[in-house]
């Protein structure tokens, strides 16, 4: 979802263990989630390297108060791909290494219907954005807690641009305009590897020019106008330029790294980017020209694709009153506010995109939380991902231009009616 620069936190005196050194002590009998315990005890989580800054002051809390049920953190590896393989490995040997995991929200189908983590009852979920809610949820039941969240925003030179565009003409219009007067400067980009993000930018592209990917009743929809008309803004971007060709390689960090050069006038990434963008320690040569905004589309402001990550109880651990206690305490109002003290990932409380102290320390807040209700999900899939992969195949297929944008997509709609049988 997001990335940022990790600081020490053996400081905050937090056990933190490297993923490769997890063990499977309590592997369960095969055939049945039920070898997982209510009890008490000392808690593992696995949790992802980008948030570890501020989940580690939450567990310093914690483990200052529960001596006898600390809490250790491993460290997922930092590729989507890489933690869901990861979290897949401990799911499938039903080991009790973990009992807490990060999970993206794309996940929640997947990890739900294997009955890899436990269905949370009694939960009072109002607090939080109902499209985390709906994220944390498969077939109406709660299968985590949300946690972190966001959708696609666009960073603009605001030194070079007083308004920033709400369509993708507006935009090539400005950077027309603009362009020929800054040396070495390209006009846009997103995240166009073939890794997870391709999906992300590529649903944000089909959904901003007003198709779906998946109908109401979960078929695809990728031979309409509407996602034809998507898929050629990406195509159409490499191929004359305005999409700078090394853009085929960037993931978030790749882009934001050029922007921060100075070598981009529009960039589409996380809410995180913001504070990186900005540093005024000479990291960044644009720090203070930065503008942000929700999204261009076809014919208005577009539509981002709902990120994040939610927290879930694993069917394997043996001391699930204590991993239940603690997913309590860890999504709370008041810790939920101390991670935002300390890091910008955007949350799921819906009060905290309010709160005067965290609006002045992140003036994009009230727009992010407009941009999340408004964001669409990924299509939802017990096979995500075999889905995700065909998506970026097919997507990376075509903005390449080694596909036409109406054979690509074509291609894409049969593979994905047989995913989604």
């Amino acid at each position: 979802m997001h990335a940022r620069t990790i600081t020490a936190v053996a400081i905050l005196g937090v056990s933190l263990v490297a993923c490769g050194n997890t063990g499977t002590s309590g592997t369960a009998a095969s055939g049945s989630p039920a070898s997982g315990g209510e009890g008490r005890g000392p808690i593992t989580f696995a949790s992802g390297k980008f948030e570890a800054d501020g989940i580690a002051k939450i567990i310093e809390a914690w483990n200052a108060k529960n001596p006898n049920e600390k809490v250790n953190v491993v460290l997922l590896p930092e590729s989507a791909d890489e933690q869901r393989r990861k979290l897949m490995q401990n799911a499938q040997t039903k080991s009790d290494a973990f009992d807490l995991i990060l999970t993206d929200v794309v996940w929640t189908a997947e990890f739900a219907a294997n009955r890899w983590v436990d269905e949370l009852t009694g939960v009072d979920v109002s607090p939080f954005l109902p499209p985390t809610v709906e994220a944390a949820s498969y077939r109406g039941k709660l299968y985590a807690m949300p946690m972190f969240t966001g959708t696609g925003l666009f960073y603009y030179r605001n030194d070079l641009v007083k308004e920033p565009p709400k369509t993708w003409a507006e935009m090539k219009e400005i950077c027309d305009r603009v362009l020929p007067k800054q040396k070495g400067m390209a006009c846009y980009s997103g995240q166009h590897d073939k890794y997870e993000g391709l999906t992300v930018n590529f649903s944000e592209a089909i959904n901003s020019a007003g198709g779906q990917f998946l109908d109401d009743s979960g078929q695809p929809q990728l031979t309409t106008d509407a996602a034809k008309a998507g898929a050629s803004f990406l195509a159409d971007g490499f191929k004359s330029g305005m999409i700078p060709k090394e853009a085929i390689t960037y993931k978030e960090e790749e882009g934001r790294v050029a922007f921060q050069e100075n070598k981009l006038l529009f960039y589409r990434n996380w809410a995180y980017m913001y504070e990186a963008a900005n540093k005024k320690d000479g990291s960044s040569k644009v720090a203070g020209k930065v503008g942000v905004a929700p999204i261009p589309g076809l014919s208005g402001i577009g539509a981002g694709t709902l990120g994040g990550n939610n927290v879930a109880l694993s069917s394997f651990s043996t001391k699930k009153q204590t991993a239940k206690d603690f997913l309590a305490f860890l999504t709370s109002a008041e810790q939920t506010k101390a991670f935002a003290l300390v890091q910008s990932a955007p949350l799921a409380r819906a009060a905290l995109y309010d709160d005067p102290e965290l609006i002045k320390l992140y003036p994009y807040l009230p727009a992010l939380k407009e941009a999340i209700l408004a964001a669409k999900p990924r299509p939802s899939a017990v096979k995500y991902g075999d889905v995700t992969a065909a998506i970026q195949e097919a997507a990376y297929s075509i903005l390449s231009g080694a596909k036409p944008a109406d054979q690509g997509l074509t291609e894409l709609q049969t593979t994905l009616s047989g995913l989604l049988k």
